[in-house]
């Protein structure tokens, strides 16, 4: 299955200063996401198999955009997460098919992070609808410091037919962590 990419959506944001405190060390949150042409909009497919591959894909897409963004801060992500929401015509299955069973395996190998399960939310929804993604350290999800969230939308997406897919990231954990167990 070939992914017809629409559009690609970044999202950065850097704490610097928070209840008009200093901030200590990088906090620092990105995501990157895709329009993604559902080729399985409008109809029932009872195998998901070329949507399960394409998870592969659409991971190496998305952590290849998002080091591109980050550039050599890439290598102090320690937080990660994924969403996605799926445009009126298509199913939550879609949106399942393609950010669970393969899409983490090229995000942890260019993260060099892991074996966390990455967290992930999905919704239904049309143009301009935003998603908050989860986030959780990538070693250890029990990390409560990096325990979080990014909210990213897309003004025109997803259409009916269409998939908005995120891959969202953190360094450094939220500015004033001090929840301790």
């Amino acid at each position: 299955m070939s992914l017809k990419i629409r559009k690609t959506i970044a999202h950065l944001e850097e704490v610097h200063r928070e209840l008009d405190r200093p901030v200590e060390g990088r906090k620092l949150k990105a995501a990157v996401g895709i329009i993604l042409t559902n080729e399985f909009a409008g109809r029932y497919v009872e195998d998901l198999s070329p949507l399960i591959a394409a998870g592969a894909e659409v991971g190496e897409a998305l952590v290849t955009e998002l080091a591109a963004l980050l550039g050599e801060r890439i290598a102090e992500v320690s937080a990660y997460g994924k969403g996605a929401i799926v445009g009126g015509r298509g199913e939550l299955e879609h949106a399942a098919a393609l950010i669970h069973p393969k899409f983490g395996a090229p995000v942890r190998k260019r993260l060099g992070r892991g074996p966390a399960i990455i967290p992930s939310t999905k919704k239904f929804g049309g143009p301009g609808s935003s998603i908050t993604v989860p986030l959780t350290n990538c070693d250890d999800i029990w990390q409560f410091d990096e325990m979080d969230a990014l909210e990213i939308t897309c003004p025109d997406g997803p259409r009916e037919d269409e998939l908005f897919l995120v891959l969202a990231v953190g360094i450094g954990g939220r500015p004033l962590k001090r929840v301790k167990v």
